[in-house]
């Protein structure tokens, strides 16, 4: 565990949430994930399970979450089953959690050995009328391998077939979107340490600089601070900024060219997600400032558009109108296209074709309601972009903002975006 310690009483009220949705006599049941393979016996580090985490702070593999509120046996309505630590295990692999470490970080009573689980399983299967099982429902999942949850599934549906089994996804989907006080606090940690890492950038970027240079700046910081990248850093110069999920970051930064940078940090499993476009020699050309102020204006406006009750795709669409009046300004749009925009087809989807952000949390992408409404609690990103592949330009702005009941909270404005600003970070350095 990289990060400083979480107060248990985190988890604790994430599972009563959790439980006070569950109807009487029900078993809910997470699993830790797995440890990804590389080619031949390597392994990549573990990317724990964000429900599990959730609900417990858990980040040891082969972990096993069961909740049995109305369980006959009070030391079994709510367990946590871990690995036995053993002296092979520690040669090999090095620490794994003791029962009293474990109940620390849960704030779990009942903490058992992993050899213990089918034994009393079986028990509850057999007081129970259903059987709530996670699985991975986020609208983008790739499902090509089972996971832990997947195979206890089926083993479960062969033994007790008679047994009515319920989706867990749709609950979580709901309480993880809404973050509590806590959640927010790792969160602005997150982005605390990205804006550091971007001001490490503003202080070294000069022409002639690589992609990966930058890249390391950043890894640098986070690593510093205890965190590690949210995602696959995007660091984009020239053209390349045009390409969206452009990683390669193995480019010359040149003179007179933009650098889109699009990163985040990961603190406590917690991420941030912000991008910044830079000019490479400190000086935005007349041109790339004139599209850079167009983007900070749609950021800005629809920042504030963020509120209570907004519905995801209304949201989008009052964006996708802003966007289209920046693009005539900027002599990318005629009128006459304007006139044909329709929602299925916004005039400004050449310059501006992916969405305007999403929810953020325990993943980049994290789930929520699709189309909302949003709600007190939720934290988004804001990401619109003017992408123009023949003049070489690219920006996208994007902040992480806080809803809530009183109008948006932007918990990235006091990372540097107005382009005097940024200018005059350059030229000091």
């Amino acid at each position: 565990m990289r990060h400083a310690p979480i107060d248990p009483s985190l988890f604790v009220s994430h599972r009563q949430r959790l439980t006070a949705l569950l109807p009487k006599q029900s078993l809910a049941i997470l699993h830790a994930a797995d440890v990804p393979s590389t080619n031949g016996d390597g392994t990549l580090r573990l990317c724990p399970a964000a429900d599990l985490f959730y609900l417990s702070g858990i980040e040891q593999e082969e972990s096993v979450l069961v909740l049995a509120p109305d369980a006959n046996e009070p030391a079994h309505r709510e367990m946590l089953f871990v690995r036995q630590p053993n002296e092979l295990l520690a040669t090999w692999e090095g620490h794994k959690l003791s029962k009293e470490k474990a109940r620390a970080i849960s704030g779990i009573a009942h903490v058992r050995w992993l050899s213990d689980l089918p034994g009393v399983l079986h028990g509850l299967m057999c007081q129970s009328d259903a059987v709530y099982l996670n699985s991975n429902e986020h609208e983008r999942a790739v499902l090509a391998a089972d996971s832990r949850d997947m195979r206890m599934a089926r083993q479960l549906l062969n033994n007790y077939p008679l047994h009515r089994y319920e989706r867990l996804a749709p609950f979580l989907r709901n309480l993880r979107a809404v973050k509590g006080p806590a959640e927010i606090d790792l969160t602005r940690q997150a982005v605390e340490i990205t804006a550091l890492g971007l001001r490490r950038v503003l202080a070294v970027l000069k022409p002639g600089m690589m992609e990966y240079e930058l890249e390391a700046e950043l890894l640098a910081e986070f690593t510093r601070h205890r965190a590690k990248m949210a995602y696959e850093p995007i660091i984009a110069s020239g053209t390349s900024g045009c390409v969206l999920h452009s990683v390669e970051n193995d480019k010359e930064c040149r003179d007179g060219d933009l650098v889109l940078i699009d990163v985040g940090a990961n603190y406590a499993n917690y991420s941030a997600d912000l991008t910044r476009t830079y000019p490479v020699n400190g000086v935005f050309t007349p041109r790339q400032r004139a599209v850079y102020e167009a983007v900070l204006r749609v950021l800005t406006r629809s920042i504030a558009r963020a509120t209570v009750g907004t519905l995801a795709r209304d949201w989008k669409r009052a964006a996708q109108l802003d966007m289209n009046k920046e693009l005539v300004q900027l002599g990318l749009l005629t009128a006459e296209q304007l006139a044909e925009d329709t929602p299925d087809e916004p005039a400004c989807k050449k310059y501006f074709m992916h969405g305007l952000g999403h929810s953020l949390g325990l993943g980049v992408h994290d789930i929520a309601p699709l189309n909302g409404p949003f709600q007190p609690g939720w934290v988004i990103t804001v990401e619109p972009g003017i992408y123009i592949p023949d003049e070489g330009i690219a920006v996208r702005l994007e902040n992480d903002i806080l809803v809530t009941q009183n109008g948006p909270v932007d918990l990235c404005a006091h990372v540097p975006i107005d382009p005097d600003e940024i200018q005059k970070i350059m030229a000091a350095q």
